[in-house]
């Protein structure tokens, strides 16, 4: 009798944590801190050039979870396609390479487009993503790529062309050549002004899809 209620116990725990895993939330793309955006960005970024992908994807999964406020579950798999994605894409060295990590950031777009105010092309948005990825690597002027990176924003959220949206694609991509012009000789104090400009432009961001 009293293993039998413990495996009744066991089962209900099971049930109920099941449960709570999948249970849907109330997800929302424009529910994100500023701040804490810029801090998960840029542990991302460290964790992606320093090749910690476990790292990666524990930021990854925590920005789906305390940012947006998707379920575990769903989160879990945003963060693995999210994850796929740049792991694929990092040893590539030509556009045609880097068409391999197409498919996980479809996935990904398709897996956040849920959390979107409004319904949006989810295979353009992953394009311009990766178009954005590949144009850093070729020497493509910051402020170039990062009008790539407002129009992903612009499809997202939903918006028309927007002047704080504009800014945050572009001051992104400047903290991103920021990084990229230190190479292997940065340092904590870089990644601190990295997180200052990432602050910057999610303000901006958010002063746009709040509207």
């Amino acid at each position: 009798m009293h293993l039998k209620r413990l495996l009744v116990a066991a089962v209900i725990i099971s049930a109920l944590l099941a449960g709570y895993v999948a249970w849907p939330r109330h997800a929302d793309l424009r529910a994100f801190d500023p701040a804490e955006m810029a801090r998960l960005e840029t542990a991302m970024w460290r964790d992606y050039y320093e090749e910690r992908y476990g790292a990666l994807f524990y930021h990854l999964y925590e920005s789906t979870r305390t940012q947006f406020g998707f379920s575990p579950l769903k989160g879990l798999r945003i963060a693995i396609s999210a994850a796929e994605a740049a792991r694929t894409f990092q040893p590539t060295r030509s556009r045609q390479e880097a068409d391999a990590a197409l498919p996980p950031l479809i996935v990904y777009y398709g897996e956040l487009s849920s959390a979107a105010p409004t319904a949006f092309d989810v295979e353009e948005a992953a394009r311009l993503e990766l178009d954005w990825w590949q144009a850093r690597r070729e020497a493509v002027d910051p402020r170039d790529y990062g009008l790539t990176i407002a129009r992903v924003a612009e499809l997202t959220y939903g918006r028309i062309p927007d002047s704080g949206i504009w800014q945050f694609g572009i001051v992104r991509a400047e903290a991103m050549a920021y990084r990229d012009a230190r190479g292997a000789a940065i340092t904590a104090s870089d990644w601190g002004e990295i997180e200052a400009q990432l602050a910057r432009a999610y303000w901006s961001l958010k002063a746009s899809v709040s509207r």
